[in-house]
């Protein structure tokens, strides 16, 4: 549940937009590209989010059908434009993102009155993004579907903090966690946890997570590894290597892999590596959606302990003049 746009990523490595000149176009949005993940890995899913009533719109219903992803929640908002997100590719670790998303976007015109209560608390598992929480009505929705679910396993929130939509932290934290009352999951990288709960130590903001009410707290650490923590357990996993084009589909990786490890009953020790090695695949890659891995390429990478040596993803990289990453310590959790 949450943002959805169109990505135009520049099909060159190295290069500002200024000089860009060919961009490949794929489906965008953090819990879109979850759901996508997801779907790649088996699981039944679908997405609750909106867009303009504009051709992109229409490539948004054309690709989750493409990819597997249930878009009968999918509606348009008149006079509002379906986003669009650009980035410039220099890695390893250095992805820039403009978006366009005025006057509004319409993922945050999601309405309370609209939803499907009965789907939402009849999921096996629901995703839901901080981002979702940076404006009405998509708040007043959000919060709405999480308290009718009560809690009830797997209910997520993806710690997303993007200082763009809002006007600063201490705001973010504050509906941050009021959502945390209501959620059983939370995931994010550092500085999202740090957001959440105002501490910088990956342990102590997994504590308090957990004082919060969640039952999991997951902190990425990029090249330190995942760390996660439940209230008997806590598991840190290595990074795996991987030689980075563009981590910004990484976390979203992470979590369709998290999904399907979490619906499976998985031990957090595994959970966190098969997570892990999803993400590290895909910032080895140059889309985020069309590059989402599949079982046996997870799986491969959780083996072997690398996502070298994998097949890209169908977009042509042109490599820049401009100097990039060779080989790197794949952030899973980054983007």
């Amino acid at each position: 549940m949450g943002r959805v746009g169109v990505d135009l990523y520049p099909l060159e490595v190295g290069v500002s937009l200024r000089q860009v000149t060919a961009f490949g176009k794929y489906l965008g949005g953090s819990p879109t590209n979850v759901a996508v993940a997801a779907a790649r890995l088996g699981r039944r899913t679908a997405v609750i989010t909106r867009t303009g009533a504009d051709p992109f719109g229409r490539f948004v219903h054309d690709a989750l059908r493409e990819y597997g992803v249930d878009d009968r929640y999918v509606t348009a908002v008149p006079g509002l434009p379906t986003p669009v997100t650009f980035c410039e590719i220099r890695p390893p670790e250095d992805f820039p993102l403009f978006f366009y998303r005025w006057p509004k976007a319409p993922d945050l015109e999601i309405l309370p009155a609209e939803l499907d209560l009965a789907a939402v608390t009849g999921a096996a598992l629901l995703w839901t993004t901080v981002t979702g929480l940076s404006d009405e009505p998509s708040r007043g929705a959000h919060l709405t579907a999480l308290k009718a679910r009560g809690r009830a396993p797997h209910t997520v929130l993806d710690l997303d903090y993007r200082p763009m939509f809002w006007p600063d932290p201490r705001t973010a934290r504050r509906h941050v966690r009021e959502a945390l009352e209501h959620v059983t999951v939370a995931v994010g990288n550092l500085d999202e946890a740090e957001v959440a709960t105002g501490l910088r130590d990956p342990w102590e903001a997994g504590r308090a997570l957990l004082d919060a009410g969640v039952e999991l707290a997951i902190v990425k650490r990029g090249s330190a590894g995942v760390l996660g923590m439940t209230a008997g357990e806590a598991v840190e996993v290595p990074p795996v290597d991987v030689e980075v084009v563009n981590g910004l589909g990484a976390g979203d990786a992470f979590g369709g892999a998290l999904c399907h490890a979490l619906l499976a009953g998985w031990p957090l020790e595994r959970t966190l590596r098969f997570a892990n090695a999803a993400g590290a695949i895909v910032a080895g890659r140059l889309a985020c959606a069309p590059a989402m891995p599949t079982l046996d390429e997870i799986e491969t990478v959780v083996t072997r302990g690398s996502a070298r040596g994998l097949p890209p993803d169908p977009g042509n990289v042109i490599q820049g003049d401009a100097p990039h990453g060779q080989a790197g310590r794949g952030d899973a959790g980054h983007a």
